[in-house]
C-alpha cells in the first residue's frame, strides 16, 4: 500500500468502505449531484437490533490498498456503486458489460454492487433487477436514498455472516493464516503444524474477527477479540499484526469514549439521529461529557467494559503500535495513518505537545517516491493537523511548503492559483492580516522578516497568475505595513518594482474580491508621507467672516445667569475635538495644513494630493509636492473650495504615490494631532480688493488689538500738510457688494494730534453700490497732519547752539505787564522742574533788533543766525488703520460681513515752529495784536501768511515775527461740557476740552498757512495748543461790554469830531454777557489832553464844560441785559481831547475782576465852529 489516506480517523475502523464511480461518459456535475445524495446515507440502524452500521464513501480508491483488507477490514472495498448515462436500448449491453468490468477490479472483496442508469426508458427498465436501478433523468430519481439503504442492508447481511463464520470456534478446522501482500513470500516453506505458527494464525484471525465485530456495531465483542489477539500475537512476536491489534483496540476505545468522533464534521455527523444504541445514548447524554469530551465517570463505564482503554492508555497503545509499524518498511502508510489518528485523539484531549511528537514522527516517515500532487496533499494535511492542535505558525510553515510544491520546477504546468490560495491560508499562522488597519493597533506582531518573505511570494504568485492589480495590492501592503523593517536598499527595490507594476495597472482604493470570496481591503499609503499633524486654517484676516453682534447674541443657545459655568465649559470641551470656532465661506479657497515627514531614503514625489471631505459639496484642488529624503516635519497646505453651505468635515486626504491612489482617513492615522476637523461653511460673501495712490510701506503695522493688516501704505508729509489718498475698491468676488462702512483708528502715539487726521465722504462711494463683481469704486480719504507747532526743547537747544536767541523781545507798550516774565531774569542753567518747550533756560548768545509794531501788523523784528549750519530734523511717525466693513450676497442676508484693513504709515517732517506767542492791545477794545515768532525748520525757502495779511518770506533756518490784528473772541458762547462725556469727566478734563475748543476757534479765524514754492507744497500752521491762559484772556471779550457813543456814533478806534460851542451828547452803554447780575455802577468822566511827550494835562476846567454832572450812574443789569446813562459835554476850544472814564470803587465793583471794566479810550477832536 503506497497511497495514504490522510483523512482517516479512529472511528473509520467501524465503517464499511463503499466506492462510487462513474461508468462510461457522464458529466462531472451530474455524477457529484448523485454522489452527494448517496453519501448522505452514511449510517442506518439495523432492523430488529440496536446496532448501527456506518458507511464510508469514496469516489476514488487505489486497488492496491484493497489488498490490505485482511490486515484492517475498513480498508476493504465491500460495496460498489456505479453511475452511468444510457439513452438507447442498443447501448445497454455495452454499458452493463462495463459495469461487470468495474466489479472485477474489486471483485475479491465486494459484498454487493449496484448500477444506477439514467436516461434509459422502455422494456429493459421494466425488467425486475436487484443490482440495477433505472431512472429517466437526474431530476426524477426520488428513490436513490431508499435503494442505498437497501444496498447497505444487503452489505450488513454479508458482513454478519462472515463475522459469525469467523467467530465460531471450529477446533477441528485449520485456521488460515491472514497475510499482508509483502508477507506472502516470507511464509513459503514454514512448518504449518508448529505451535508458533498456529498461535500466529489464531492471533491474526482473532484480530480480524475484532475488526468485523467493530464494523457490525458490536463494540464490546470487538474489545474482547482485540485483547485476546494482543496476547496471542505478543507471545509470538508478530509485531506488524500486534500493532494492528493495538490500533484496533485504540480505535474501539476511542469510539467508546468519544462518540462524537475525532474527525471533525464527519464524526459529528455520526452522533446525529436516534439510531445510536441505548447504551451509548445513556452513556453520552447531554452534560455527561467534560470539556475535553471524556466521560467523567470512567470507572463505572470501565466496569461495564473492562476491556476498554482509558484515555491515557489509548495514547500509550498508539505509541506502541506505531513503534511496531516502524519496524517494517512496507508499513509506512499504516504508520503514517496511525500517527494521524493519534493526533486527532490528542487534539480532543487538548494534549498539544504530545500530538506534536506524533506529527513530527509522521514528517520523517519515508514513503515511496511521492508525486507532486501527493506531496502537496501530505504537507496540506500536516498543516491542518498542526492547526488542529494550536500550532499555528507550524501549520503555516507546512502550508507554505505545500504552496511552493505547487510550483515546483519539476511540474510542467505550475499551479500558481493553487499556490496563491495556499499562501493566503498561511497568513494567520504568521500573524499576518491583509487589512492594513490591523497594523495600527499597538506593537507589531509576528516575525517581520518571515512576513516580508511571504508577502513577496504573494506578489510573485499573483503576477504569475496574470493579475497585476493583485500584485500592486500586495506590494502596496508590503510597503505600507513593513516600512519600518525594510532596509534602505529594500525600500528602493520595492518602490521601483511598485512603479513598474503601476505603470501597467495603477493602484486603486477599490475592494478586490478573489474567486473564493476573500475580499482584499484597499491599502492607503498613510506612511508615504507620514502625517503628524492636521490643522484646519482660518481664512486670511481680510476674508474672515464676522457675525453682526445683534444677530450673534440671538444665536447663543446656552443661557446662564453665571459668567462662568463648569457645565458649559465641559460641553464645549467635548466639541473642541470636532468643531472649530471659525467659519469658512462658500466659494472661497480654504486651507488645511499638514505636517508631513518623508521616511524614505530618497526624494518622495507625491502627486494629486487633496482633501477628503463630507457634509458639503467640496471642490478639492490637488497639489503635487516633492519631499527630500528623510525630510523631517514639512508643512504642506491643501486647498479646496466649498460649493455649498452647511457643516463640512475633513475626513482625510488622498494621494498618488508610486502610481498608487490612496484615500487616507484621519481616523486610521496613528499618533496624529488635530485641533478639530469640522467647520461651518456660511453663505457666499463678496471679496474686496483695495489699491491706493500711495506706495506700499515697508513698515508693517502691529495693532495691539491683534487685527491683521492686509495692505500697508506710507507717505511723508510736512506738519500741517494735507494730502488726498485715492483708494480703488474692486469687487473681485462672485457676489455683489451691497454695504460698506468705513472707520478709522489711530494707533497709540506720543504726539498730540489736532483736528481730524483722516476724513472722508462716504456718500459718493456708496452711490455706486451695489458694486457688481469685477467693478471698481473710488473712495477718497483726506490725510491732514496737524501736530504741535510749538517749539520743542531740542529745537530750542539747536537754536541756542547756533547763536540764535529766542527770548527777550522788549515790547514798547504801556500794557507790557500782560507779557510773561522775560528769560533774562532766569538763571542760565535750567531748574530740574523745567518742562520741554519752556524757553526760560535757554542761554542768550546774541542781541536782537527790536522795534514797535505798527497798526498794519507788519513784523518789527527779524531773527537770523550768524551762520546757517544744518539743523537736526526730528521726524514724527503717525500710524492709523482704515477699516472697511463690507457685506453682500447671501452672506449679508444671514448677517455676516467682512473686514478689510488698510494700514497708513505717515512720517511727519517739521515745517514751521512758533517759538513764542504774545499779545499787544489794539486801538480798539474789541481787537488786539497776536505776535507770533515763526521759525522755518525746513531746508527750503518758505512763506507764511495769515488771513488778510501779506506773505512773510522765511529762509531755511530763519526766525521772524509776525503780528496779526484779530477781533477778540466771545468764548462764553462755547458749551460748558462736551455732551454726555461731561457727566463723567473731571473738572480738569472739562477745562482742557474748553481750552482746546477756544484754540480751534482762534486758529480757524487766523488761518495761518505756509507754502514751499520750490516743492509746490502748502499746509496749515496751527496755533492750537500754543495759547496759554494769559494769552487767551487777552484774546477774550470781557463779560461786561462797554460802549461809548459820542453824538450817537460809537467811539472806539477813530476820533469823534465836534464843533466848539456845540453840546456833545455822551452815552455809556453796558451789555451784561456774564451769567450773573452786575451793578449798580458810578462812573466819572475825566477829560485830559496828551501832549505826546509823556505829559497829560487834566486841568481843563476852562476848556471843557459838562452839561449836567460829570458822574454817570448805571442801575443793576441782569444777565444778557443792557443799561445806558446819558450826559453832555461842551468843548470851548479847539483841539484833541481824551475822555478817561473812571469807576467809583465800591463793594460791588471790587467783587469783579479789573479786566471787566475795560472801557474804550474816547478821542474827541473839537473843530472850529461854523460861521
Amino acid at each position: 500500500m503506497s497511497v495514504p489516506d490522510y483523512m482517516q480517523c479512529a472511528e473509520d475502523h467501524q465503517t464499511l468502505l463503499v466506492v462510487v464511480q462513474p461508468v462510461g461518459i457522464i458529466s462531472e456535475e451530474n455524477f457529484f449531484r448523485i454522489y452527494k445524495r448517496i453519501s448522505s446515507v452514511s449510517q442506518i440502524s439495523v432492523r430488529d437490533s440496536q446496532r448501527v452500521l456506518y458507511i464510508r464513501y469514496r469516489h476514488h480508491y487505489p486497488p492496491e490498498n484493497n489488498e490490505w483488507g485482511d490486515f484492517q477490514t475498513h480498508r476493504k472495498v465491500v460495496g460498489l456503486i456505479t453511475i452511468t448515462d444510457c439513452f438507447s436500448a442498443k447501448d445497454w449491453p455495452q454499458t452493463f458489460e462495463k459495469f461487470h468490468v468495474q466489479k472485477e477490479i474489486y471483485g475479491s472483496t465486494l459484498y454487493d454492487s449496484r448500477l444506477f442508469v439514467f436516461g434509459l426508458q422502455g422494456e429493459i427498465t421494466e425488467q425486475p433487477r436487484t443490482d440495477v436501478a433505472f431512472y429517466p433523468n437526474y431530476e426524477d430519481c426520488e428513490t436513490v436514498e431508499k435503494r442505498i439503504e437497501d444496498f447497505i442492508e444487503s452489505l450488513f447481511i454479508v458482513l454478519e455472516s462472515k463475522r459469525l463464520d469467523r467467530a465460531t470456534d471450529k477446533s477441528g478446522d485449520k485456521i488460515p493464516l491472514l497475510c499482508v501482500p509483502f508477507e506472502k513470500k516470507d511464509f513459503v516453506g514454514l512448518d504449518t503444524d508448529s505451535r508458533h505458527y498456529k498461535k500466529r494464525c489464531q492471533g491474526r484471525m482473532r484480530k480480524h474477527v475484532g475488526d468485523l465485530c467493530l464494523q457490525a456495531g458490536m463494540l464490546q465483542d470487538s474489545l474482547v477479540h482485540y485483547h485476546m489477539s494482543v496476547e496471542l500475537l505478543r507471545s509470538v512476536n508478530d509485531f506488524l499484526w500486534l500493532g494492528a491489534a493495538l490500533e484496533g483496540l485504540c480505535s474501539a476505545s476511542v469510539i467508546y469514549h468519544y462518540p462524537a468522533g475525532t474527525g471533525g464534521k464527519t464524526g459529528a455527523r455520526r452522533c446525529q439521529g436516534s439510531s445510536l444504541p441505548a447504551e451509548a445514548a445513556n452513556r453520552h447524554r447531554p452534560g455527561a461529557l467534560t470539556t475535553n469530551g471524556i466521560n467523567p465517570d470512567t470507572s463505572a463505564e470501565i466496569g461495564r467494559a473492562k476491556n476498554c482503554l482509558s484515555p491515557e492508555d489509548i495514547i500509550d497503545k498508539y505509541k506502541e503500535a506505531i513503534s511496531y509499524y516502524s519496524k517494517y518498511k512496507n508499513a509506512g502508510v499504516i504508520e503514517l495513518e496511525a500517527c494521524v489518528k493519534a493526533v486527532r485523539v490528542l487534539a480532543i484531549q487538548k494534549r498539544s505537545m504530545e500530538a506534536s511528537e506524533f506529527l513530527q514522527n509522521a514528517v520523517y516517515i519515508n514513503l515511496r517516491q511521492l508525486s507532486e500532487e501527493e506531496k502537496i496533499q501530505r504537507y496540506s494535511i500536516l498543516s491542518e493537523l498542526y492547526e488542529l492542535i494550536g500550532f499555528h505558525r507550524k501549520s503555516a510553515f507546512f502550508k507554505r511548503v505545500a504552496a511552493m510544491q505547487c510550483v515546483a520546477p519539476s511540474i510542467s504546468e505550475p499551479g500558481w492559483r493553487a499556490c496563491y490560495k495556499l499562501l493566503l491560508e498561511t497568513l494567520p499562522g504568521y500573524s499576518l492580516s491583509l487589512d492594513p488597519k490591523d497594523f495600527n493597533k499597538g506593537t507589531h506582531r509576528g516575525w517581520a522578516a518571515v512576513q516580508m518573505r511571504l508577502l513577496h511570494e504573494l506578489v510573485y504568485a499573483s503576477r504569475r497568475m496574470g493579475n497585476p492589480a493583485l500584485s500592486v495590492r500586495h506590494l502596496s501592503f508590503l510597503l505600507q505595513t513593513m516600512l519600518d523593517f525594510l532596509s534602505d536598499q529594500e525600500k528602493k527595490d520595492v518602490t521601483q518594482s511598485l512603479e513598474n507594476y503601476t505603470s501597467k495597472c495603477p493602484g486603486t482604493m477599490e475592494l478586490i474580491t478573489l474567486p473564493d470570496g476573500l475580499v482584499l481591503p484597499p491599502v492607503p499609503f498613510t506612511k508615504l508621507p507620514i502625517v503628524r499633524r492636521v490643522k484646519l486654517l482660518n481664512l486670511p484676516a481680510s476674508l474672515r467672516p464676522q457675525k453682526i453682534k445683534s444677530l450673534l447674541n440671538q444665536n447663543v443657545s446656552t443661557k446662564s445667569p453665571f459668567i462662568y459655568s463648569p457645565i458649559i465649559a465641559h460641553n464645549r470641551g467635548e466639541e473642541r475635538n470636532k468643531k472649530i470656532d471659525f467659519q469658512w465661506v462658500q466659494g472661497d479657497v480654504c486651507e488645511v495644513q499638514l505636517m508631513v515627514y518623508n521616511p524614505m531614503p530618497f526624494e518622495l514625489r507625491v502627486e494629486n494630493m487633496g482633501l477628503l471631505t463630507s457634509g458639503v459639496e467640496f471642490e478639492s484642488l490637488p497639489a503635487a509636492l516633492s519631499l527630500p529624503a528623510e525630510s523631517g516635519l514639512y508643512p504642506v497646505t491643501l486647498v479646496g473650495v466649498p460649493q455649498t453651505t452647511g457643516t463640512i468635515t475633513v475626513n482625510g486626504y488622498h494621494t498618488t504615490v508610486f502610481g498608487v491612489f490612496s484615500d487616507c482617513l484621519l481616523d486610521n492615522l496613528p499618533g496624529i494631532k488635530t485641533s478639530g476637523s469640522t467647520v461651518e461653511v456660511i453663505p457666499a460673501l463678496p471679496r474686496l480688493q483695495i489699491s491706493t495712490s500711495l506706495p506700499r510701506s515697508a513698515h508693517s503695522l502691529q495693532p495691539s488689538s491683534g487685527d491683521e493688516i492686509s495692505t500697508n501704505v506710507s507717505v511723508q508729509l510736512y506738519n500741517g500738510e494735507t494730502q488726498q489718498l485715492v483708494i480703488k475698491l474692486e469687487n473681485i468676488g462672485m457676489e455683489p457688494l451691497e454695504k460698506l462702512e468705513v472707520t478709522s483708528k489711530i494707533l497709540t502715539t506720543k504726539e498730540k494730534l489736532y483736528g481730524d487726521f483722516l476724513s472722508w465722504k462716504l456718500e459718493e462711494t456708496v452711490a455706486q453700490f451695489p458694486l457688481q463683481p469685477g467693478k471698481v469704486a473710488t473712495f477718497i480719504v483726506n490725510i491732514k497732519v496737524k501736530l504741535d507747532f510749538s517749539c520743542q526743547e531740542n529745537l530750542l537747544q539747536d537754536l541756542s547752539d547756533d547763536g540764535i536767541s529766542v527770548s527777550g523781545f522788549p515790547l514798547c507798550s504801556p500794557f507790557r505787564q500782560v507779557v510773561r516774565p522775560r528769560a533774562e531774569s532766569k538763571p542760565v542753567n535750567p531748574p530740574e522742574g523745567s518742562k520741554p518747550g519752556d524757553p526760560s533756560h535757554v542761554k542768550n548768545k546774541a542781541s536782537l533788533r527790536h522795534g514797535d509794531v505798527s497798526e498794519m501788523g507788519t513784523p518789527a523784528c527779524v531773527l537770523r543766525a550768524s551762520a546757517q549750519p544744518p539743523l537736526r530734523k526730528t521726524l514724527h511717525t503717525l500710524e492709523a488703520i482704515l477699516n472697511f466693513k463690507y457685506s453682500g450676497g447671501p452672506g449679508h442676508v444671514e448677517g455676516y460681513y467682512r473686514n478689510l484693513s488698510l494700514g497708513l504709515h505717515v512720517e511727519v517732517e517739521p515745517s514751521v515752529f512758533f517759538t513764542r506767542v504774545s499779545t499787544l492791545p489794539a486801538t480798539s477794545t474789541r481787537q488786539c495784536h497776536l505776535l507770533l515768532d515763526v521759525f522755518n525748520s525746513t531746508e527750503h525757502e518758505l512763506t507764511v501768511s495769515a488771513r488778510s495779511n501779506e506773505e512773510l518770506v522765511l529762509h531755511a533756518g530763519e526766525c521772524q515775527r509776525m503780528a496779526i490784528q484779530v477781533d477778540k473772541f466771545n468764548f462764553e458762547s462755547f458749551p460748558a461740557s462736551p455732551g454726555e462725556k461731561g457727566q463723567f469727566a473731571s473738572s480738569e478734563q472739562l477745562e482742557e476740552e474748553r481750552q482746546e475748543a477756544r484754540g480751534l476757534e482762534i486758529n480757524s479765524k487766523l488761518d495761518v498757512r505756509w507754502r514751499i514754492p520750490s516743492l509746490k507744497r502748502t499746509g496749515e500752521a496751527s496755533v492750537e495748543g500754543l495759547l496759554n491762559q494769559l494769552v487767551l484772556e487777552h484774546l477774550q471779550l470781557a463779560p461786561l461790554q462797554w460802549d461809548v457813543l459820542v453824538d450817537g456814533q460809537p467811539c472806539d478806534c477813530e476820533a469823534a469830531a465836534c464843533r466848539v460851542g456845540d453840546p456833545v451828547r455822551l452815552e455809556v452803554r453796558l451789555t451784561n454777557r456774564s451769567p450773573r447780575s452786575v451793578g449798580p455802577f458810578a462812573l466819572t468822566v475825566v477829560p485830559f489832553q496828551d501832549h505826546q511827550n509823556g505829559v497829560h494835562n487834566y486841568d481843563l476846567h476852562n476848556a471843557v464844560s459838562f452839561v449836567g454832572s460829570s458822574t454817570f450812574y448805571l442801575d443793576a443789569v441782569q444777565p444778557l441785559g443792557q443799561s445806558a446813562c446819558l450826559g453832555a459835554l461842551l468843548f470851548l476850544y479847539t483841539g484833541d481831547f481824551f475822555l478817561h472814564i473812571r469807576f467809583h470803587e465800591d463793594s460791588r465793583s471790587k467783587e469783579l475782576p479789573p479786566s471787566w471794566f475795560c472801557l474804550p479810550s474816547v478821542h474827541v477832536r473839537a473843530l472850529e465852529a461854523q460861521a
